[in-house]
Order: C-alpha cells, then structure tokens, then sequence
C-alpha cells in the first residue's frame, strides 16, 4: 500500500494572514466514507476571506484548517458500509453533509441543518489536498464525458441552480443579476439553461461583463456612479420592462437597494451576495409593490441535476476556469485569486494527472 504511506500535501490556514503548505497524515475512510485521491479544485472567494480575515460572519478558524470545497476526485478506497461506489470511480464532492437527520433533513432543506458538515467552514477541514475522505452519500459519480474541472464546477454552479430555483425562473423570465463574478456568471448560464428570455448583468469590470456576453448575457451594463434608482431605470430601458427576478450576488449595498427598485411588482429579490450585517435598505418600496425577498444559504438537492445538466452538453461551463496551478503553487494560486486576475482558478492536486 505505497499509496497509504503517500505524502499528503494540504493547504491550511492557521489564522489571518498565514497560508501554509504542509503534510497530514492520509485518512482512513470510516465505514460510510471513500477515501479518495484530489484531482481539481478550484478556489473560491471564501477561502480567499479565511485566509484574509480568519473569519466570516461568526465563523472564527480557531485552530488550523484545510481549505477547499469546490472539488473532484478519484475514489481509491471505500469504507466497509459503502456499496455504490468502488476504487476507481471519478467523483464530484457535495462539500456539506449533514451530520444528524434533524428536521431540515426530513423536509429536505439539508443545507439549513445546524450540525452539518461542511468542507472549509471552521472547524471542519476542506479537500485542498491530495488525499480526502468524505461521506460517501455526498460523492456523486461522474460520466465519462464530464471532465473532474467541470465536477470540481458544480459546487459554484449549484449555488447558482439553487438561487434561480428560489427565484422561479422559468421559460420567458426575465432576470436581472447584480455581479459577474464566479457566482452572478454561473446564475446567468443556470438562469439561461431555465429558459430565461432575457438576462441582463451588471457589474464594474468590463472585462468581467466581456466574460458575461461570452458565456450568454443578452445584455451587461458598466456600473460608473449611477444610483440605484437610474440603474433600475437602465435596466427597464433594456428590457422594456422590469424584471420579474433579480439575482443580488455582490453584496453591496447600493446593489441590494438596485434590487429592490428594479424588481417588477410581484417579482422576486435572491440575495445571494453577503456583505456587512446591517444593511440600509427601501424596505417599503418592496412591501407594498409586493416584491418578495428570499435569502439562500449554499444549496441543497443540486448535484443530479448539474451532472445531468453538463453530461447532455446544454451547459458549458469550461470557460469559467481561466487559471490553473498544481497543488505545489497553491499559494501564487491564492495570491491571483486575490488580485481579482480572470474568473475561477483551479488547483490541480494529482502530480500524475494535471490534465482538466
């Protein structure tokens, strides 16, 4: 078992500021686990923050942790209750599992669980590694012709397949989506895949709103110092009408406030973008034109459908990773990610295979 004995190379943060690459010893797969060897995974926008700041919100890392939660890989040993899967099997990983069959559990809104496991969020360790173990029921086996980038893709394309769920879009939408980062993209592909008629992006790149009218935006507007009643009169402008759906992934204020003002009567707002805690919002503008406000946390129920989604070829989200790095590079990885440089950079873990 030379694989047991390999070295495995993981990337932790130990408190603000200090990113180090270290060697842990390789997990056993308890007996509802796979043990399974990293092959891509990309970075997300919360890593950066814990690496940063050491928190978010009121999740403090306290002791070190492994980064990491947008990840595939390859199974190379199953723990002795695991019948569905075997050594071998390409895998994308669900990184929140629950730990109890509470009452979000039985009505399926899994991600609301409050003792639910989830990679990179302190105190539970993330995949950024080269070896994982992971509950088996959260390891959803990949088809032939779904690359492990595109499996390691369907973490932040779940965020987005759950926020146009929230939202209802559905054939002729209209939509609205406030940022084009990683996340307002994969909300443009999901809100297009849906049957949107139209969507329009906004943000203040405009080489990210090049990547938007690459990926399908019908329309991008260059945010410069409007306020958020000319932006929501923009919106219209190009619409000819108002949204019915519009999707907030930046956070800011001042996007959040476009939101409520741009949204149609009887519409709905998906806050997906977390900024401060206390947030001044036209809370009456919404209340009586009826425009419904709904929040998400991560996702639930979403793999299936993503991998059904990228096996039939309807969805291509390739064109979201701009950077790649192996493993050993992770932290110039870390410092792209930063400088805010292309869209998803993506870790490559497995020495042997750096293909995509």
């Amino acid at each position: 078992m030379a694989e047991q004995r390999a070295e495995n190379l993981s990337v932790v943060v130990h408190r603000a500021g200090d990113l180090r690459l270290e060697n842990r010893p390789v997990p056993e797969p308890g007996p509802n686990e796979v043990l399974l060897r990293m092959h891509s995974v990309g970075i997300c926008g919360s890593d950066v923050h814990y690496w940063q700041n050491g928190r978010i919100g009121d999740f403090i890392v306290k002791k070190p942790m492994v980064l990491g939660h947008e990840a595939s890989g390859t199974i190379i040993k199953v723990g002795s209750s695991v019948t569905h899967l075997k050594p071998g099997d390409r895998v994308a990983i669900e990184p929140g599992a629950p730990r109890d069959i509470d009452e979000f559990c039985k009505i399926g809104r899994y991600n609301l669980s409050p003792t639910i496991f989830f990679c990179a969020t302190p105190p539970d360790d993330g995949n950024l590694c080269r070896y994982y173990a992971h509950n088996a029921s959260f390891c959803y086996k990949l088809p032939d012709n779904v690359t492990f980038e595109e499996g390691a893709l369907i973490e932040p394309l779940s965020v987005g397949i759950h926020a146009c769920r929230r939202g209802g879009v559905t054939l002729g939408s209209k939509v609205l989506i406030c940022g084009a980062g990683p996340i307002g993209l994969v909300c443009l592909l999901v809100a297009k895949m849906m049957g949107a008629a139209q969507v329009v992006i906004t943000d203040l790149s405009a080489s990210r709103l090049e990547k938007a009218k690459e990926i399908g935006a019908d329309f991008t507007i260059q945010i410069k110092k409007e306020t958020p009643k000319d932006m929501a009169c923009m919106v219209q402008g190009l619409l000819n009408c108002m949204p019915d759906i519009t999707v907030e992934c930046s956070g800011a204020e001042a996007s959040i406030q476009t939101g409520i003002y741009g949204t149609r009567s009887g519409g709905t707002l998906i806050l997906v973008g977390l900024g401060p805690e206390m947030v001044h919002v036209p809370i009456v503008n919404a209340a009586v034109r009826e425009v419904d406000i709904k929040g998400i946390f991560r996702y639930c129920n979403t793999w299936p459908m993503a991998i059904s989604m990228l096996a039939s070829k309807r969805v291509d989200i390739k064109p979201l990773v701009t950077h790649r790095f192996p493993l050993e590079k992770a932290l110039e990885a870390f410092e792209t990610t930063k400088k805010g440089l292309g869209v998803k950079v993506m870790l490559k873990c497995d020495p042997s295979d750096q293909n995509p």
